[in-house]
């Protein structure tokens, strides 16, 4: 299957809200709940996207000409790119019949190991999501990260216990979820958390825990604090909160504050190897692609994923070439323009 192919195969797979658009950019779904738009007007989703499309690199092919090597380690594993698929949930509400969260993860999981990278699992108000996850991580050698809603501190715990028999990677929070709707109105109360609550989580992890939805410098260094060995700048694909910046306007500063104690990972509105370059040279270690890969996976399945990973490292390689960069650790700021 072509790139081409799959979006074609998606368009026919999908429900009503997501459609699967030749660029995802927002702009189609920009408010729609049920879909993959926002709880607000879905400025945050487009602005997400736009800033890395303004953002240009510096050409200079001046250089020795030798192969690209797009192999990162990260978490002490070896990876073919500096990718990661992020977690996604409620497939069957936001995007369709054909795959329920379970289904979606096990195929995710496997697809993404299978290609050299490695996904972050969701989680969901159906205790059999987070399940599935832990089953699915343990079927394919612990390869992916399951990511934790910030629930009460008890029903983390039971999750936590859950999803380390799966002997993942790492283990995320998603503390960006807490402006969802459906974690404010529980009891026990959910949602944010302090920086002594997460300490005990990362505590309780017993594996790298990482802090996806850090969107400022103070938050980055709470979550240094609080034990975490890794963050994702992210504010949860601008579905929560309209008028945020966008994770590329914020990424540079986190990650010069933290970046040399941390791994600083950046999600949003990435969507080519190109966009993969250049969150590198603002200072991220690796990104997160969220609809995207549910885009691959309701058009091809596996192969969906294969796809889209080799069109990713194709992108990010031919850029790397070009900017004079023959490996990650070469990527430098400078060789974006006007940085």
């Amino acid at each position: 299957m072509t790139y081409q192919e799959v979006l074609e195969s998606a368009r026919n797979s999908m429900g009503p809200y997501c459609r699967a658009c030749p660029v995802c950019n927002g702009a189609a779904c920009k408010n729609a709940i049920p879909g993959p738009g926002a709880k607000g007007i879905g400025t945050g989703f487009i602005r997400n996207y736009q800033k890395w499309q303004e953002i240009c690199v510096n050409m200079d092919t001046i250089c020795e000409n030798k192969s690209v090597d797009t192999a990162a380690h990260l978490f002490g594993r070896d990876f073919k790119l500096p990718v990661f698929a992020a977690p996604v949930g409620a497939m069957q509400m936001h995007y369709g019949d054909k795959y329920d969260d379970l289904r979606y993860n096990e195929i995710l999981v496997s697809g993404c190991a299978d290609t050299g990278i490695a996904a972050f699992t969701g989680d969901g108000m159906n205790p059999a999501v987070m399940e599935a996850a832990a089953q699915a991580l343990e079927r394919n050698g612990g390869w992916g990260i399951p990511t934790v809603k910030p629930w009460n501190m008890e029903l983390i715990r039971e999750k936590l216990e859950l999803v380390k028999r799966g002997n993942p990677l790492a283990i995320a929070m998603d503390i960006d979820a807490a402006g969802l709707p459906f974690l404010k109105n529980m009891e026990p109360p959910a949602g944010s958390k302090t920086v002594e609550e997460l300490a005990q989580i990362a505590a309780w992890a017993e594996k790298p825990f990482i802090l996806k939805g850090i969107m400022t410098v103070s938050g980055a260094k709470k979550a240094l604090a609080a034990g975490a060995c890794g963050i994702v700048v992210s504010n949860h694909g601008g579905r929560v909160l309209d008028q945020c910046p966008s994770t590329a306007e914020v990424l540079p500063a986190i990650a010069d504050a933290v970046g040399d104690r941390m791994t600083v990972l950046v999600d949003g509105g990435i969507r080519s190897g190109m966009d993969v370059f250049k969150a590198l040279a603002l200072g991220a270690d690796g990104v997160l692609i969220g609809r995207p890969f549910v885009t691959m996976v309701y058009g091809g399945g596996a192969a969906g994923i294969d796809v889209f990973v080799k069109k990713l490292q194709e992108e990010l390689a031919d850029t790397m070439a070009m900017c004079g960069a023959h490996s990650l650790a070469d990527i430098r700021r400078n060789m974006l323009y006007g940085y």
